[in-house]
């Protein structure tokens, strides 16, 4: 059974001989429906937090997608555009293995630096990962 803030507020205690003082117990019951109202503004905002670093790892995860899908297509790029260099006429040949081996090293450039924004894409994933988990572990640690 969950207790609401508003249970401990509206909590009645029966008065006995030698009891326990009201006073003492209200402001007590007034401390706790307090402090259970933080932790469930918290823990509130914690899952909306948990919410959105699971749509932004969502978006990280297209975007993934999309990097792989763009080193595929330059990869079958630099394959499509060697075979028709090597169908051009032969004074063309030489100039066309230039501009391919230009295009290529531009290419691989491009190709390293989507990797390592693919693994920098995962170590932060990892991180908002790590973190969430932390925040949530801690959240139901003082729960």
């Amino acid at each position: 059974m969950r207790i609401a803030p508003l249970d401990i507020q509206q909590k009645k205690f029966p008065k006995r001989f030698k009891g326990y003082d009201p006073e003492d117990v209200r402001i007590f019951l007034e401390i706790v429906s307090g402090e259970v109202e933080e932790l469930r503004r918290e823990n509130a905002a914690l899952k909306e937090e948990a919410r959105a670093t699971g749509d932004q790892l969502k978006e990280f995860d297209g975007l993934e997608v999309a990097l792989r899908d763009t080193v595929i297509k330059a990869q079958e790029f630099v394959e499509t555009y060697r075979a028709n260099v090597h169908r051009s006429a032969e004074l063309l040949q030489k100039e066309a293995e230039a501009r391919a081996e230009e295009m290529l090293k531009g290419l691989q450039h491009k190709v390293v630096e989507i990797h390592r924004e693919i693994t920098e894409l995962k170590g932060i994933r990892k991180h908002f990962k790590d973190e969430m988990t932390s925040l949530i572990e801690s959240s139901l640690e003082k729960v």
